[in-house]
């Protein structure tokens, strides 16, 4: 399966992160537009630049143009993030990390996380942002825990419902519609949760320290 990084315009990650995914098989980095300058301090060379260009420094164009392929996609109705993952799709990746997700815009963050829905059903896409790393499900699935780890669990709308085992605090085919509901620091009680979503999405939030250093990613 092929999967990919994809690094966004907001703050920049660690770079021991870039190379956690990168041994885990994530082999494609892809800097959307300004990125580009996230991957400069991190002394990462990426292999694709795609965007406007209108974020990346002309510095940091001229270094990264000989080693890089840039896409200069200057369709205005797509964020650089969306150029980035339909670039991705057109190559038939499957999976993708999205970092510098998150920063101190928050509409470009709320963007961002909307950009996960849009794509659900063409790409699989997870968020790191510092300690919490994000998924998206629309199905029964079963998780790999850590005993008392925290997971939230958040819904959009009031006709997705979730049933859950193994969480401290039940959640028994209820609907956890964003701004009335939420599951926030529910508490796994054992090795394993198993959760039955129905008629939507819905994202879990947990510790990404927790997950790396048990190798539940």
């Amino acid at each position: 399966m092929k999967k990919a990084i994809i690094l966004a315009n907001g703050d920049s990650p660690k770079k021991s992160e870039i190379l956690y995914f990168l041994k885990k098989g994530y082999l494609k980095i892809i800097c959307a537009d300004g990125g580009a300058n996230s991957a400069q301090k991190l002394g990462i060379i990426p292999d694709v630049i795609i965007g406007d260009l209108d974020s990346i420094t002309r510095q940091n164009l001229k270094l990264f143009s000989a080693n890089t392929e840039v896409i200069n996609y200057t369709r205005q109705n797509d964020t650089d993030v969306e150029k980035a993952l339909k670039y991705l799709i057109s190559e038939k990746y499957k999976e993708v990390i999205l970092l510098c997700a998150t920063g101190d815009r928050l509409d470009h963050t709320i963007c961002n996380l909307g950009i996960i829905i849009k794509f659900f059903n063409k790409i699989k896409i997870s968020v790191l942002h510092k300690k919490s790393f994000l998924t998206a499900h629309n199905s029964d699935i079963k998780l790999k825990t850590i005993p008392k780890e925290i997971i939230s669990i958040y819904g959009f709308d009031d006709k997705t419902k979730v049933t859950s085992k193994g969480l401290k605090y039940p959640l028994k085919n209820i609907a956890l519609p964003f701004g009335k509901k939420e599951s926030t620091s529910n508490v796994a009680m054992g090795d394993e949760i198993e959760l039955k979503i129905k008629n939507g999405i819905m994202f879990l939030i947990r510790d990404f320290n927790i997950l790396k250093r048990n190798d539940l990613i």
